[in-house]
């Protein structure tokens, strides 16, 4: 496994930070810092809850020499993240170990909407997340990548499912991202006019973006069984206001 990412996270200070706030002084490297300061966060505590709060990643590596950008599930366990998939997929199969990879997550909660087109934004979360990947191949690991990777999305779901079979566990690669350095960039608050524009009669304001979970839909051989503890879980989990 990489190094811990504690140097990445080593002298920071987790006050809350907003637009005005002066950026924080961190021993990241500097492909890793926010070049806009004051909306940068390294801290581990607002790292993690943006990363365990997602339900996609996009994971960015460079394959055959062209770079590819894939959305995919994944899950955190302690300073490692994992990514699954079938063994013959490219993003699987295709990395050489200790490729360099990035992983990002972002939380969109509100349409910033200024007096002028500038000053358009939106309130969001997001984390950007750097390391080498790694294949996975020691049978615990991989295990226990799986059993996170299918209860991330659905907490508990794992022991509610019949066991994985050993064809199925070998027909499934597992990469990890070992976390060498990440760093989180976060707008809240209302549009940010020039003084000169606010006594203009334009509507200026937010527009929040809410995620939702609906109640499960049970398929045709389900029996009339009701939705089990995961799906409840992750509505709990997942459905939240801007």
């Amino acid at each position: 496994m990489a190094r811990s990412c504690e140097d990445a996270f080593q002298n920071i200070q987790s006050e809350p930070m907003s637009d005005t706030a002066p950026s924080t002084d961190v021993s990241v490297p500097p492909y890793a810092k926010v070049r806009y300061g004051p909306r940068a966060r390294y801290d581990r505590e607002t790292v993690w809850a943006i990363l365990d709060a997602g339900l996609v990643a996009h994971v960015g590596l460079v394959i055959d020499a062209r770079p590819m950008v894939i959305p995919m599930i994944y899950a955190r366990i302690g300073d490692s993240l994992y990514i699954h998939g079938a063994k013959a997929t490219r993003i699987i199969k295709a990395p050489q170990s200790r490729a360099p990879a990035c992983l990002t997550v972002t939380h969109i909660d509100a349409l910033v909407v200024a007096r002028s087109a500038f000053h358009h934004s939106m309130n969001y979360r997001s984390a950007v997340v750097h390391g080498h990947i790694r294949k996975v191949t020691e049978r615990g690991e991989k295990e226990e990548a799986l059993v996170a990777l299918t209860n991330h999305p659905l907490p508990g779901r794992w022991d509610e499912v019949r066991p994985m079979s050993d064809k199925e566990l070998n027909a499934t690669g597992v990469l990890a991202l070992d976390i060498e350095a990440a760093s989180a960039k976060i707008r809240t608050g209302p549009p940010k006019d020039d003084p000169d524009d606010l006594s203009l009669d334009i509507w200026s304001g937010l527009v929040p973006l809410t995620q939702r979970l609906e109640t499960g839909l049970a398929d045709n051989k389900s029996k009339n069984l009701a939705p089990p503890r995961s799906v409840s879980a992750a509505i709990r989990k997942f459905s939240r206001a801007a």
